[in-house]
């Protein structure tokens, strides 16, 4: 089923959002091509300009459009609004967005997007990062551990999700675990599961993530936060697919996918004899590598826009960033990467007044290495100053 149809009639920006929708692997066809042996499977979103839907209250009312192609729900755009808004009909069935005169053509197009394609992850732009998907694409089908490497909040866990779902076990569990937030015993445990009365209180029996996985796939976030002891006993699992839980005498096995991600450099780690040099190459069969902010400039605004979508209740609320609070946010060079720009994003739904969000609502942590902004009450954190 298409994720949306797109009715292009009278609608400029039909081309664009159908091409931004299926270069991100959206599946989305335009109403001439909908073949009408498609009306049962229906799809998500019929999106259609105001003048069309216009055009079709006359000729029996776009509910019974709607209706037609199996569409469980309308967007309708307002390319000719002078200011803009979102409003909504039938308990949110027809959702109108009135774009407003201040809004450009290409940052339209993207907003729209944000609002419908519903994988979680932003529309890159940034020709390198749409390679790397591309090629994490290719390797979720082979089915081989995978080693993510990057700095803090650069979108690790985005792409061991991806790669999941469109991995021949998207069906299956993604258990996901920090290695970095638990203590070892514990890790250990939470790991390889445990049998009733293993330790002390261990009042019932646990299966543990790595069997919980099993089917599906197993991400070790920050594995090079794992003691030596523990690396050793997960190489062993590794190697046999099989788990011999805390206080049990025979090994259980499992059929999982691996992947594991750090921020630190590994080839440092094996070498210095913090990581286990096996293990590193048990997991790395292939190397992925994801990139700060600051070197994917062009990618600030796509995710800063997934952020607005994601961080309120009801699509109404949604709000749009004016050209000053789009250059604020494309001059700072984020050391916390997409962590950091997401948290700026939600401060700024709190201090913005209406639904355009200007450069007095960007307050950013003063740890830039190329802004000195002065200090301001609330302790680190300044708002830039706000532009006329």
């Amino acid at each position: 089923m298409p994720r949306a149809i797109i009715d292009a009639a009278q609608f400029a920006l039909a081309g664009k959002i159908l091409q931004l929708l299926q270069e991100h692997s959206v599946e989305a066809i335009e109403y001439a091509d909908f073949d009408t042996s498609q009306k049962r499977s229906g799809t998500d979103f019929l999106v259609l300009s105001q003048d069309r839907a216009e055009t079709l209250a006359k000729d029996g009312g776009l509910i019974e459009a709607a209706k037609a192609i199996g569409a469980r729900s309308v967007l309708v755009i307002n390319e000719n609004a002078t200011e803009y808004s979102i409003t909504t009909e039938l308990g949110g069935k027809i959702a109108i967005v009135a774009l407003g005169n201040q809004i450009t053509d290409e940052y339209a197009a993207l907003f729209i997007v944000a609002l419908l394609h519903g994988t979680g992850r932003a529309i890159v732009r940034n020709s390198n990062v749409v390679r790397l998907f591309d090629m994490a694409a290719r390797v979720a089908q082979a089915d081989v551990s995978v080693f993510i490497n990057g700095p803090t909040g650069s979108g690790k866990e985005v792409m061991a999700k991806y790669i999941h779902a469109r991995s021949t076990r998207s069906a299956g569990e993604f258990v996901a675990i920090n290695c970095a937030a638990i203590p070892e015993n514990m890790l250990e445990a939470m790991l390889f599961g445990h049998t009733k009365g293993a330790f002390t209180g261990a009042a019932t029996a646990n299966v543990g993530l790595i069997r919980a996985a099993d089917g599906g796939t197993l991400l070790l976030d920050e594995i090079s936060e794992m003691s030596m002891t523990l690396q050793a006993k997960l190489l062993r699992a590794i190697q046999e697919m099989a788990v011999t839980p805390l206080g049990g005498n025979r090994q259980i096995d499992v059929d999982i996918r691996v992947l594991a991600t750090s921020n630190r450099n590994m080839q440092q780690e094996c070498s210095a004899g913090r990581f286990r040099e096996d293990l590193f190459y048990r997991l790395n069969v292939f190397p992925v590598a994801t990139m700060p902010l600051s070197e994917r400039p062009d990618d600030i605004l796509p995710i800063a826009q997934e952020f607005l979508v994601r961080h309120v209740r009801d699509v109404t609320d949604v709000a749009y960033l004016a050209p000053c609070a789009i250059r604020a946010l494309e001059a700072y060079d984020w050391p916390g990467n997409i962590r950091e720009l997401e948290n700026v994003i939600q401060r700024a739904l709190v201090l913005k007044s209406g639904p355009c969000i200007t450069e007095d609502a960007i307050m950013i942590d003063q740890f830039s290495t190329q802004f000195s902004y002065p200090q301001a009450a609330m302790g680190q954190a300044v708002a830039a100053p706000h532009k006329t």
